[in-house]
């Protein structure tokens, strides 16, 4: 069983964009959330697939009909913070604020208490040792957040689902999907390594995974599924993180969730965990 998950956030929720994506900008931008993940909630219908669905708490404060939506779905929801910022660029009191403000507005909008979460790009790593200690205190038991790419984690981070002890106890670990081609790893399970990769790509390196014992995470946003995305300057990093081979995800993306089997974060992880 392998892990599908939706990290649930605008299209202008881009960690040090600044500029016209300010948060102080964010209520006058136009809001294009809640179609997206309903494109995202139709497919996974057709799919008979059920996810884990990380919110990001400002968007539940204003849109929590759309938390109930995936819920009545038979989704699970998580946290993917409040004010979608890197872990590491907060301070430990600054983030435990985070976390609460973020799992008050799901509460509020009708979802359980949060016990899992995802860290806006994938920001829990050594730039943030403390953060994983940090979850556990306020009431997290999984976290899927370290990535095993050194653009944004470490290579040598393991890659199939762990515990990891804190001082303040354990929490499991639920790495993002890679795969190794022409020497090097590549996001194979989210961003620009997943939108650029054949279904049949895809499917294959899910299956390699699965026969090591290991199941595939894969990480979607709603914005990737927008038909007429809006489009905005960005640092070219950011450019293309955002915008490359955003064409035809949506059918791609289909392909995938039908070629494989899927479940939630909870459902599948804390079955496969490796000390």
């Amino acid at each position: 069983m392998n892990i599908l998950t939706v990290d649930v956030e605008e299209w202008f929720h881009v960690c040090g964009a600044g500029g016209r994506l300010d948060p102080s900008r964010w209520d006058a931008l136009p809001s294009r959330v809640v179609p997206t993940t309903h494109r995202l909630l139709d497919a996974l219908d057709t799919a008979g697939v059920s996810a884990t669905f990380f919110m990001v708490g400002w968007v539940a404060e204003r849109h929590p009909t759309l938390v109930q939506d995936i819920l009545s779905a038979g989704h699970e929801v998580g946290s993917h913070s409040h004010w979608h910022r890197r872990v590491y660029e907060l301070t430990p009191e600054a983030f435990a604020d985070d976390l609460r403000t973020c799992r008050k507005s799901v509460v509020d909008a009708g979802a359980p208490h949060p016990t899992s979460f995802r860290a806006p790009e994938w920001s829990i790593n050594d730039r943030a040792p403390w953060a994983l200690g940090k979850l556990v205190r306020e009431g997290f038991s999984v976290d899927a957040s370290m990535a095993p790419l050194q653009l944004v984690g470490r290579r040598d981070y393991p890659r199939h689902p762990h515990v990891r002890t804190t001082p303040s106890g354990d929490i499991v670990e639920v790495p993002p999907f890679v795969a190794d081609r022409f020497g090097h790893v590549m996001p194979m399970g989210w961003g620009w390594g997943l939108r650029m990769s054949s279904p049949r790509r895809v499917l294959s390196a899910i299956a390699r995974a699965n026969r090591q014992g290991r199941p595939a995470v894969l990480t979607v946003h709603p914005w990737e599924v927008d038909p007429n995305p809006p489009r905005v300057w960005l640092p070219p990093r950011l450019m293309f993180a955002h915008y490359f081979r955003l064409g035809g995800f949506e059918q791609r993306l289909k392909d995938i969730v039908q070629g494989a089997t899927f479940s939630t974060l909870r459902a599948t992880a804390t079955g496969t965990v490796a000390s």
